[in-house]
C-alpha cells in the first residue's frame, strides 16, 4: 500500500475559537501541526504518496506540509460537501492499487495506522476501519458509531445510543469502493428515527452501504489512545496524550549540541534537550522534560509532570508548569506565572497569572489573569457547541482563549468558558460566558464622590 489520502477541507466550526485562522488539522499536537504529525505516521507504514483534499485556510495546510519528503498532491473541494465526496475527487489520482484514508484531524499512533494495515491486508476485505470502543463516561450521541462484534463493523449508525463503539476517522479500502462512492444518497440516511442529519455526504454512509450489500468490514481499535480534534477541549487531551506517550518512551536522556545545564539544577526525570538550550540555576524539573532548540529554562522554574517546551521559549523566575503541560515556541512564562495545559506559538504569560486549558496563538495574557477551575459544586462544565450542549471528559473545566486575543490585569474566567478569536477582556472584568470573535469587553463601573478630609476625624 503506497497512497494515502488525508482529508482537510471541513470548516471545523464545532472547533472554535481555533477554527478563525488555520484548518484545524494544523492545530500543532506537541509543537507540531497535526496533519504534518498524521502524514509522518503515513510515512512509517510504507505511505510514498499522499493526496491531500483541502478547502478552508488550505494555505495552513500546505504551511504544515511544506518540506516534507514525500510526493504531495493537492486538490481542493470548494464547497465543504461532505468526506465521502472528498474521497471521490481523489479517487482518479489513486489509481488501481489499496489505499489508506485518514481524517486530518485525528491523532494516534502510528502503531494505531500498522494495525489497521495488517488487518486490512490478512482479512483480504473491500473495506476495513479503526473504531474506538465507548467507555462508560463516553456519550454516544457526540459521535458517529459502530456495533462492532467479533472484530467486524455490522452495522454505523450516526449518533445513537446503541452502538459499542465509534469510528477512528481512519480506513483502508480497495479501489473499487468507487461504485459505493458514487452511491452515496448526499446524507447519513443511517441514523435513529428524528437523528435528523445534515446534507453532508459522510463516508460513514459508505461504510454501511458496504454492510448491507454483504461485504464484511473488519475493524482494530486504536493503540495507546485516538483523539478526534473536534472541539476546543480535543486540543488540551491531544497534546496531553500526545505527550504522554512520548514521555513513555524515554529509556534515556537525549542531550543536543551546546547546551547548558546548571549543576544547581534539580531533575527527576529523562530529557530531551535541543541543541543550544539551556537549563539555569534553581531550575527543578520533576517529570520526562522535551525542550526545543535554543529554549531558556532559569531563575528558579519549576516544571512539575511530563513537559514540553518549544524552541526559543523562555520559562523563567519561579514560575510553575504543572500537569502535562505543552509550552509552544517563542513563548513566555515569567516571575511566578502559572501554567497547566497548552499554550500555541507566541504566547506570552509575562508575570503572576493562573492559566489552565489552551491559550491560542500570541495571545497575551494580563497580570493576575486567573482562571477559574473549580466550581463550587465540584462538577464539570457543560459547554455549548453550535446550540447542543455537551460536557467534555476532559478539559471541561479550563479557560479556551483564541488566537491573538488580549486580556488586561486582573481578569477572571469562570470555569469552561471560551474567548474569541482577536478579541480583547479588559481589566477587571469577571468573564462568565464565552465572548465571541473580535469583541472588545470592558467594565464600566459607577463611581460614588463625596466631600472628604480633616473635619471627617474631628479637627
Amino acid at each position: 500500500m503506497k497512497t494515502a489520502v488525508i482529508l482537510c477541507a471541513g470548516r471545523g466550526t464545532r472547533f472554535w475559537p481555533y477554527n478563525e485562522v488555520r484548518n484545524k488539522v494544523a492545530t500543532p499536537v506537541m509543537n507540531r501541526p497535526n496533519v504534518r504529525r498524521l502524514a509522518e505516521s503515513l510515512q512509517q507504514v510504507g505511505i510514498t504518496r499522499l493526496i491531500v483534499v483541502v478547502g478552508a485556510f488550505e494555505a495552513s495546510v500546505r504551511a504544515a506540509l511544506h518540506g516534507l519528503e514525500l510526493p504531495i498532491a493537492f486538490i481542493r473541494q470548494s464547497q465543504p460537501t461532505g468526506t465521502a465526496d472528498a474521497l471521490l475527487s481523489a479517487l482518479p489520482l489513486i489509481g488501481e492499487e489499496p489505499f489508506l484514508v485518514a481524517y486530518g484531524d485525528i491523532v494516534t499512533p502510528a502503531e494505531t495506522l500498522q494495525q489497521l494495515v495488517a488487518r486490512f491486508y490478512e482479512t483480504g476485505a473491500l473495506a476495513a476501519a479503526v473504531a474506538q470502543r465507548y467507555l462508560p463516561e463516553h456519550d454516544p450521541r457526540d459521535w458517529i458509531g459502530a456495533y462492532v462484534r467479533d472484530g467486524r463493523i455490522v452495522r454505523v449508525e450516526g449518533h445513537s445510543t446503541d452502538m459499542n463503539y465509534r469510528l477512528g476517522g481512519l480506513f483502508a479500502f480497495q479501489p473499487h469502493i468507487r461504485d459505493a462512492l458514487n452511491a452515496h444518497p448526499g446524507l447519513m440516511t443511517s441514523v435513529p428515527v428524528g437523528g435528523m442529519p445534515p446534507v453532508e455526504a459522510e463516508l460513514a454512509q459508505t461504510l454501511q452501504t458496504l454492510i448491507e450489500q454483504g461485504h464484511e468490514v473488519p475493524c482494530v481499535e486504536p493503540v495507546g489512545f485516538l483523539v478526534d480534534m473536534d472541539k476546543p477541549w480535543h486540543v488540551w487531551e491531544a497534546n496531553a496524550r500526545w505527550l504522554d506517550y512520548e514521555a513513555s518512551r524515554l529509556e534515556t536522556d537525549h542531550i543536543g549540541k551546546e547546551v547548558h545545564i546548571d549543576d544547581s539544577a534539580e531533575i527527576y526525570g529523562k530529557l530531551v534537550v535541543e541543541d543550544g538550550a539551556m537549563i539555569g540555576k534553581r531550575v527543578v524539573i520533576r517529570g520526562n522534560c522535551f525542550i526545543g532548540r535554543e529554549a531558556r529554562i532559569i531563575n528558579g522554574a519549576i516544571l512539575q509532570g511530563h513537559t514540553a517546551v518549544g524552541a526559543r521559549t523562555r520559562i523563567s523566575d519561579y514560575c510553575l508548569v504543572a500537569g502535562t503541560t505543552v509550552i509552544g515556541n517563542g513563548c513566555i512564562v515569567g516571575h511566578d506565572a502559572e501554567i497547566d495545559g497548552v499554550m500555541l506559538d507566541g504566547s506570552f504569560l509575562y508575570h503572576y497569572c493562573e492559566i489552565a486549558g489552551v491559550v491560542g496563538q500570541k495571545v497575551d495574557i494580563g497580570a493576575a489573569t486567573v482562571c477559574g477551575t473549580l466550581r463550587f459544586d465540584d462538577g464539570d462544565t457543560t459547554h455549548t457547541i453550535r446550540g447542543r450542549r455537551e460536557r467534555p471528559e476532559f478539559g471541561a473545566n479550563g479557560t479556551y482563549f483564541g488566537d491573538f486575543s488580549r486580556t488586561g490585569v486582573n481578569v477572571i474566567t469562570m470555569p469552561g468558558v471560551k474567548i474569541g478569536a482577536y478579541s480583547c477582556v479588559g481589566a477587571g472584568v469577571v468573564v462568565y460566558e464565552d465572548i465571541p470573535s473580535r469583541k472588545l469587553v470592558l467594565l464600566k463601573q459607577e463611581l460614588v464622590i463625596r466631600d472628604w478630609g480633616p473635619e471627617r476625624y474631628g479637627w
